[in-house]
């Protein structure tokens, strides 16, 4: 799976590998492990939180394999012969204990909400044979509840499923497929350590294609070591061809520990400079929003309508449940990590039956922290920062106090000013605009990051907001 920066939660979130130029600082403070209750900041006005019920779940399936070069995430390499793991002990076992951990959960809701969303990251996913997948989704089934319309969501790798296999997990319910192609040069591939090669990808592509999935990503990986602008331009084009509905776009980071981390310095040949990088984004871009995709996030584009619902839900900051090894939950403002060693996690599924620890934390959220949050969160999206609602849960000082800082980058062209209607807005004062209740029409609703400069400055712009917000 594929993560954004910094914090070890978010191998759990955001699909494979690290945005780093692009993207790192956005993510950096929400998804901290599990943080410790505070004193709320009596200086913001902060209501308190309504607490609702989670409707969506990530499902952590760590099996690979092997681990590619870039890889720091919690997985289990399986070895080469992976593909026919039906019987393997390790996988089985793993389920067993991800089912106690849901069964364990405890459900403090009495609104009982059942799920809308499912999504199995890893890891390979599509390495687990369907009738355990099916294990795990009747378990959340009996558990949660599971809404007939839910969007299913599976990562999966080329190389390691075939028609039959597309199609149970379809009979299972799985409807929506992230396809983790990565690069369409074969050099790329060996040199990142990929088990597949560009054989397997387009025979993936097949597969999906002719099982009339509808729903579908393709996961490409921008500033991998000896990547050049054609390259690139290749795999833009070829994922284009291919027209899936949704389509991911991750810088790589380069993480001590791995194979990558005692090869490379991040900058320098044969990995590419921060203009080139820069360059790369720029070019997904447009492309990319050239064959009618929308970026709606980041690093994440989509037909219209195929938006990943999944991943909007941790967008837009909302509750969701984690299991599995190294996976996060947000439960009641707060966020809880599992352990990311095999057998540590087990211990505290053992604890958990034991009623010796809780999968959420205290009864204290702080204020500042969830503010952080939500400009973090809203900044990494189209939609952009909702300046009313913000208004609303934090007053009226800390607005004035982040649209301060944002004044040079609203001169600039990096931040950009829309008003309810989601029109751009031309502003000279920005205080006059925010509060202008005689004149909605002329009233600044939301603030988001330009596509691509502002998204490409969203490291320094974050962190700008935030010393807004801590001071």
């Amino acid at each position: 799976m594929l993560k954004s920066t910094f914090t070890p939660i978010l191998c759990v979130l955001f699909p494979k590998p690290k945005s780093s130029k692009l993207s790192s600082y956005i993510i950096t403070n929400t998804f901290t492990n599990s943080t410790p209750p505070v004193r709320q900041n009596a200086s913001l006005k902060h209501h308190s939180p309504i607490i609702t019920h989670p409707s969506s779940a990530y499902i952590h399936l760590p099996f690979c394999r092997k681990r590619c070069h870039y890889c720091d995430f919690p997985i289990v390499a399986l070895g080469s012969a992976s593909m026919q793991i039906d019987d393997d002990p390790r996988v089985l076992n793993y389920v067993q204990w991800l089912c106690r951990e849901i069964n364990t959960t405890k459900v403090e809701f009495d609104d009982k909400t059942s799920l809308e969303t499912v999504f199995f990251g890893g890891g390979t996913p599509s390495l687990v044979p369907p009738r355990m997948v099916s294990t795990i989704l009747e378990t959340l089934r009996m558990k949660f509840g599971l809404s007939e319309n839910a969007e299913i969501s599976m990562e999966m790798d080329p190389g390691t499923f075939d028609v039959k296999k597309m199609q149970e997990m379809m009979v299972l319910g799985v409807n929506r497929v992230s396809l983790g192609v990565q690069a369409f040069q074969e050099k790329l591939l060996s040199s990142c350590g990929r088990a597949h090669g560009l054989k397997e990808v387009h025979e993936a592509i097949d597969i999906v294609k002719s099982c009339r999935v509808e729903n579908w990503s393709i996961d490409l990986i921008a500033s991998l070591p000896h990547q050049t602008c054609d390259m690139w331009e290749e795999s833009l084009r070829l994922t284009i061809e291919a027209q899936p509905t949704h389509v991911s776009v991750y810088d790589l980071q380069i993480e001590q520990g791995t194979k990558f981390g005692n090869l490379y310095t991040p900058g320098e040949f044969p990995l590419p400079s921060e203009m080139q990088s820069a360059d790369f984004y720029k070019m997904a871009s447009r492309m990319l929003g050239d064959a009618n995709y929308n970026h709606y996030e980041i690093s994440s584009y989509s037909k219209s309508g195929y938006e990943c619902k999944h991943n909007s839900i941790y967008w837009k900051n909302k509750p969701f449940y984690g299991f599995g090894l190294g996976s996060a939950s947000f439960i009641g403002g707060l966020r809880f990590s599992r352990p990311k060693k095999l057998n540590d996690y087990m211990n505290f599924v053992r604890n958990l039956e034991n009623g010796l620890v809780s999968s959420s934390a205290g009864d204290h959220i702080h204020c500042k922290d969830t503010a952080m949050d939500v400009v973090m969160l809203s900044l990494r999206t189209a939609r952009g920062l909702d300046l009313e609602s913000f208004k609303e849960s934090y007053g009226n000082s800390i607005v004035f106090s982040v649209l301060e800082a944002y004044k040079p980058y609203v001169e600039s062209g990096h931040v950009s000013c829309l008003d309810e209607n989601r029109k751009s807005i031309r502003i000279d004062d920005l205080d006059d605009y925010l509060l202008d209740e005689s004149n909605p029409e002329r009233r600044l609703a939301y603030i988001r990051l330009s596509d691509p400069e502002g998204f490409l400055l969203s490291n320094e712009l974050i962190s700008l907001a935030f010393r807004a917000i801590d001071s």
